[in-house]
């Protein structure tokens, strides 16, 4: 009996770094505040268009409008947190999108509701976001040991993901009754999120610190893409998952899917199939720690997404659609844990900054140009968009995959750059920077 519990044991998510590490948690609670506000404005944003035009072009441009801000202030935004005190660039970040939102409410409260608004502080609040990820990705290796990033990450993920669930099913329900009230929540959480935030314990500048006299300048941030274009495992992690939402991106079309399948009150049920998924399959994620071919795990995950976002297009009812949106919700959780063990057991710390800015750019292009595309390819129709997706991934993946043996081989016990991070890491404290709650060695 003792065996069952303990191979039970071994599946169950790992929560202990949330009970030993301060400030991880502290990090982990505000992040996860302000993502479930987040999704409000996520979901009446479109909703707000499609009242306005009843144009899936026009929901579609809100991708086209974030493409710019995501990579102009995301390289930067990577390079400022190798250079400043991450906390404060995190504080800083959450306010600008707090003024965003707010302005969206105030725009959705007149009469006539300005259009051009909507799309700016759209890119405005992307651009607060772009600015803060990079910091805000950089503070986990400093908050827990080296050892722990695996279970912290997927910890990570998951109160990420309950926020995503909660936010989505909420934030549908209210948006569809009221933008407004939708986007007073986002302001609510924004401003207690912050309060969060504060209690943090201050990180020191790591470029200042480490090489002195580097700034926060295009310069620094060549170095950092001149570093991510030399590891070929890094480059995997960008192409594949920027492949697969670029390709497989269906949330731009969720308000007029809804109403296709008879349903409009259940968008939010559709915005939140996939953070669904992605708990459930996190809430038995023991075994990844049992997983070592990391490379491997994110083609076959991308694979899996792929193929459930077509066939969730292709489903005739509701309840169908939401299993596939599921489905596709938990490959998308295994390849995220998967590519942020690669990059947090890899990266040295002096340029994690710099490079979170670059994942940056994978995980929010793909899912801006994929909603762009979507829009636009549903004007040969809202089903046909989102199977022809999920196609166009599997073609997409298959072909990166193919193109990219050492990523495809990349493997945790040999890997030099995740030995030599470790070694790193388990160096006295005089050699390599002590994260906040971590006992020197």
């Amino acid at each position: 009996m003792s065996g069952w519990r303990q191979r039970l044991r071994s599946q169950v998510i790992d929560l202990g770094p949330l009970r030993r590490h301060r400030d991880f948690r502290l990090r982990t609670i505000a992040a996860s505040i302000s993502v479930f506000g987040t999704y409000f404005t996520m979901i009446a944003v479109p909703i707000q268009i499609m009242r306005l035009t009843d144009s899936t072009v026009a929901v579609g441009l809100v991708g086209a409008v974030e493409f710019v801000p995501i990579v102009a202030v995301g390289l930067l935004g990577g390079a400022i947190a190798d250079r400043f005190d991450r906390r404060k660039v995190v504080l800083v970040s959450e306010l600008g999108a707090l003024a965003c939102t707010l302005v969206l409410l105030l725009n959705s409260l007149l009469p006539q509701p300005k259009l051009w608004v909507i799309y700016l502080m759209a890119a405005g609040a992307v651009s607060a976001s772009s600015l803060q990820r990079p910091s805000l990705d950089a503070m986990l290796p400093r908050y827990v040991p080296h050892a722990e990033i695996p279970s912290a990450s997927m910890v990570n993920n998951q109160a990420w993901g309950v926020a995503g669930i909660a936010g989505t099913m909420l934030g549908g329900v209210l948006a569809s009754t009221s933008i407004s009230l939708a986007y007073t929540v986002d302001v609510a959480s924004f401003a207690l999120s912050l309060l969060v935030f504060l209690r943090l314990t201050p990180l020191p500048r790591t470029l200042s610190t480490v090489v002195p006299g580097i700034r926060a300048t295009l310069a620094s941030v060549g170095e950092g893409v001149r570093y991510a274009i030399g590891r070929k495992d890094l480059l995997g992690t960008y192409l594949i998952d920027t492949i697969a939402m670029t390709m497989a991106m269906p949330m731009a079309l969720f308000p007029f899917f809804a109403a296709e399948l008879g349903a409009p009150h259940a968008v939010g049920l559709l915005y939140a199939a996939d953070s669904v998924g992605a708990l459930l399959a996190g809430l038995v994620s023991g075994w990844v720690r049992r997983v070592h071919r990391h490379g491997l795990a994110i083609i076959v995950a991308a694979l899996c997404w792929g193929a459930a976002i077509g066939l969730a297009g292709l489903m005739p009812n509701l309840g169908l659609v939401l299993v596939f949106l599921a489905c596709a919700g938990a490959a998308d959780m295994v390849s995220g844990t998967f590519r942020a063990m690669i990059w947090d057991q890899t990266i040295p710390d002096e340029l994690r900054g710099r490079l979170a800015g670059i994942e940056l750019l994978s995980y929010s292009i793909g899912p801006t140009l994929g909603n762009a595309r979507a829009g636009f390819m549903a004007v040969g129709g809202v089903r046909f968009a989102i199977a022809s997706g999920g196609m166009l991934c599997v073609l997409g993946v298959g072909a990166a995959a193919a193109a990219l043996p050492r990523f495809r081989s990349y493997d945790t016990r040999t890997d030099e750059f995740v030995l030599a991070e470790r070694q790193r890491r388990s160096a006295p404290a005089s050699n390599s920077p002590t994260p906040p709650g971590e006992p020197s060695t």
